[in-house]
């Protein structure tokens, strides 16, 4: 029997070891059954059924993501299964951090879990970090002003980091230091803009620069379907940044409401162009944007350029 906690926010890391966990579970047996739940298709009596005793003995993983969201019925499930573990089970659980869910975290360490903790990737040098040992990772070397570099045409994205990492080990020989010069070769001789750079446009109002962002993303190979994710994901840190208490600051909130400090302060600023009324507006013509480019739309590109300008003109209304 093992119960192994992953906690913290970084999606990336969280995966990577989590992945590591099944690689090792399945080295000792490569016929061990391994089911993988997230929090968002999770109903209840799901997990029961998992967690229930194989007929057969065999080795079994549980691997259940972002526990922090679970309804609580999924949660009392998890916690009447730990009054009775299954020796043959390992159970795997990734929090992302925060007060939601806590509960079951407490119950967990209280039972000696194994907790792998994910650091938290917030500043620049933090960020540079993650490539150094990225580059690391796949066997390479960069020099200080490459890591610099791809940190600073790349953004925020840590898949997208990890993607360009991985790029460029892959462009460069292996005998050669990889240098900034790789990277501006790699990133076209300008600073990439990616789906984020084009949603801090539309949801700061300014159609202009959304429009050129998208452009810069599209020419250096951002699918539009992450260009609506990330306009998405900066929606729904808004709504979750109007519903908290106006009187505490970023970093009191940031545990709460699962969010960077400066992601908090971002949303604020971006809130003061948005109404209840207009995020709502928003997040209807998202979706259709969103299905515009897998298919709806005869013209793809000029769907979300349609969609870019609507919706950025929506936060000066």
């Amino acid at each position: 029997m093992a119960i192994i906690l992953v906690q913290g926010p970084e999606e990336i890391l969280a995966e990577r070891q989590i992945a590591g966990i099944i690689e090792k579970l399945k080295s000792k047996d490569n016929q061990a059954v391994i089911n993988n739940f997230s929090s968002d298709e999770v109903l209840p009596g799901m997990i029961t059924d998992a967690l229930a005793p194989s007929l057969f003995s065999q080795s079994r993983a549980l691997v259940i993501k972002q526990v922090q969201d679970l309804p609580s019925e999924c949660t009392e499930e998890i916690e009447s299964y730990l009054e009775n573990p299954d020796p043959e089970l390992t159970l795997v659980l990734w929090h992302k951090g925060g007060v939601k869910g806590k509960g079951l975290v407490d119950k967990l360490k209280k039972m000696k879990a194994d907790v792998i903790a994910v650091a938290e990737i917030k500043t620049a040098a933090d960020k540079k970090s993650f490539v150094q040992n990225e580059f690391k990772r796949l066997q390479r070397t960069a020099t200080a002003d490459a890591v610099a570099a791809l940190v600073n045409a790349t953004g925020s994205d840590l898949r997208e980091l990890a993607s360009v990492c991985a790029q460029l080990s892959t462009d460069v020989t292996a005998q050669k230091t990889i240098d900034a010069s790789d990277v501006e070769v790699l990133m076209n001789g300008r600073v990439e803009a990616t789906g984020f750079d084009v949603a801090d446009a539309v949801m700061s109002g300014n159609v202009d620069a959304s429009l050129i962002a998208n452009r810069h993303a599209i020419s250096s190979g951002t699918d539009p379907v992450l260009i609506v994710s990330a306009i998405a994901t900066s929606i729904r840190t808004m709504v979750k940044v109007m519903g908290a208490n106006s009187s505490q600051n970023a970093y009191q909130l940031a545990s709460t409401l699962a969010l960077a400090p400066w992601q908090i302060e971002k949303a604020r600023r971006q809130l003061s162009r948005w109404r209840e009324e207009t995020l709502g507006k928003a997040v209807i013509r998202l979706a259709k944007a969103d299905s515009d480019i897998k298919g709806d739309a005869a013209d793809p590109m000029y769907a979300l350029e349609r969609a870019l300008i609507d919706i950025a003109s929506l936060a000066r209304s």
